[in-house]
Order: structure tokens, then sequence, then C-alpha cells
């Protein structure tokens, strides 16, 4: 909510409040927050008592989208989007309201392309990219090529000296160069890994809260990955977003840490967290 008022402007957005020797950026810690958040008032609402959690939960979410796109951050905003989608989904919530969701998600797409300028640029670019410069990403896709199958080895990649923001959004192509195709698939295994199997965790703890923030909190590092590849790879368009533990950022790499912790938090082995039988499954305990 500060941000307008005290964040410093980069690039035309104003995401990053300057603490001296860093620069903290609270869109990272938001992501985090608003899934764990929504995922309780989802599993409150399932328990019948009047709670309306629902309503308190899509009213967080609209703070957060707002305070997104005032900055503005398209692609943060995206994110947070997607995976409140999805935890909105496993939370048990009714068919038609999952349904009014995926309905909408077309005309929020326009509003944005309408109203942001620099979206509507860089939807332009990616699917013409003839009429438009695309130095930055035909830099990363050389340096890509340029690995081969096992690189040209560690420090020797040429090409990221030509790569803008090769140590943040561009740091998959950095490595792609230096360790090649090998060891770039490797990377997006580990990632694959980790999603999987703790979502596999999540689905068999007994609380619907429990189960339900993890799997949204895996679920959100996996789909930041996804983007930040698919991005280097030119199968979207660009998004400014960080590779989870890699990309170079203080902000970004705290809140990552504290993603997974919460995470693994949750999907602990406690007494009673794993309970044979106890699972239920939560769309049952959501009243319509």
């Amino acid at each position: 909510m500060l941000l307008p008022f005290i964040g410093d402007t980069v690039k035309g957005a104003a995401r990053w409040i300057n603490l001296g020797p860093f620069s903290l950026q609270p869109s990272e810690f938001a992501k985090p927050g608003l899934i764990v958040f929504a995922a309780w008032m989802f599993s409150e609402a399932g328990k019948g008592e009047g709670v309306p959690g629902v309503s308190i939960a899509v009213a967080a979410w609209g703070l957060v989208v707002g305070l997104l796109l005032i900055q503005p951050d398209i692609g943060q905003t995206l994110l947070v989007t997607t995976t409140f989608a999805a935890v909105f989904f496993m939370a048990g919530m009714p068919m038609k309201w999952v349904a009014g969701v995926a309905a909408a998600v077309p005309v929020a797409a326009i509003s944005l392309y309408l109203t942001f300028g620099h979206m509507r640029d860089r939807l332009n670019r990616f699917f013409s990219p003839e009429t438009a410069d695309t130095h930055q990403i035909d830099r990363a896709s050389e340096a890509i090529r340029a690995g081969g199958l096992f690189g040209r080895g560690i420090g020797e990649g040429v090409m990221k000296r030509h790569v803008p923001d090769l140590h943040t959004d561009f740091i998959y192509s950095v490595g792609a160069e230096e360790y090649g195709l090998v060891l770039s698939l490797s990377i997006i295994g580990l990632y694959a890994f980790i999603v999987l199997r703790g979502m596999r965790r999540a689905m068999k703890l007994a609380d619907p809260f429990q189960q339900t923030a993890a799997a949204g909190l895996f679920m959100l590092i996996g789909l930041q990955a996804c983007i930040n590849v698919a991005v280097n790879l030119s199968l979207i368009p660009t998004k400014g977003m960080t590779l989870p533990f890699i990309s170079y950022g203080g902000s970004s790499m705290l809140a990552m840490g504290l993603t997974m912790g919460l995470a693994l938090s949750l999907t602990r082995r406690l007494p009673g967290a794993y309970e044979p039988g106890a699972n239920i499954n939560p769309r049952s305990r959501i009243l319509p």
C-alpha cells in the first residue's frame, strides 16, 4: 500500500522499497501470504459455522491484485490469480463457482490488454516479432542454442555478456549455455520432483486447511519456475519473473525460502497429520 508513495520506480514500475543497501519487493511476500490466508478462509467456510470465508478470501485476492495493478506488475498478478484459482478449486468450491471463475478469465485478460500499454506491447512483440525489437529474447535464445548438449563449461559462457537481466529474469539461458541441455533438463526435473512430491504429501494430509495451503504453496513454486523457463524459451511473452532459488535477488530468495519453509512445515510428519482414513475430500464439506 505504501509503494505508490515511497516506492522506487524502475522501468516505469514502482515495485520496490529502498532500505539502504537492500531493496524490498513486497509482492514477493504477498504471494505465499495470500495463498495460506485463502486456504484458511476456505477451510473455515467448509466447517459450516457461518464464517463467510469465501467472501473474505476473494476480497483479499481482490485487494492484492488491485495493489499489484497499481504498481503495475502484470506478471505477478497473473501468477497470484492462477494460484488462487487453483486453491479455490482444490478447496472444494462448487463447480458452478469454478466455472464462473473460468468464464471471467478471458474478460479479465482482454481488459488488461486494453488498459495497460506495456502489456499490449509485449503481446504484440511476441505474436509479431518481425515488427518489433526482440533483442532481449533473441540473445537469450542464442545463449540456449550455444550451450548444446553439455554446455561451454563453467564460467565460459559468452552470450551472457549480451543478455539483459541475465542474473534475474534470464538466468536460465545463462545456465543453459554454460551447462548445456542435460543440466537444464535436470533443473526442470528437480522442480517437477519438488512440486509433485509436495502435492502428493499434501493430498495425504488429514486437515483440509493444511492440505489446501501446502498444495497451493508447492503449486506457486512450480508455476513461477514454469513461467521463467517458458519466457527464456520464448514460449510466452516476457514477464519479469525470477527463477526460484536460482535468480539473483534478495526479496525473491527470502520469499521463496519462506514459501518452501511454510510448505515443509505444513507437510511435516506430526501426530495425527497423516491419520489413515482421516483425509476427507473437502469438496463434500463446502456448503453451496
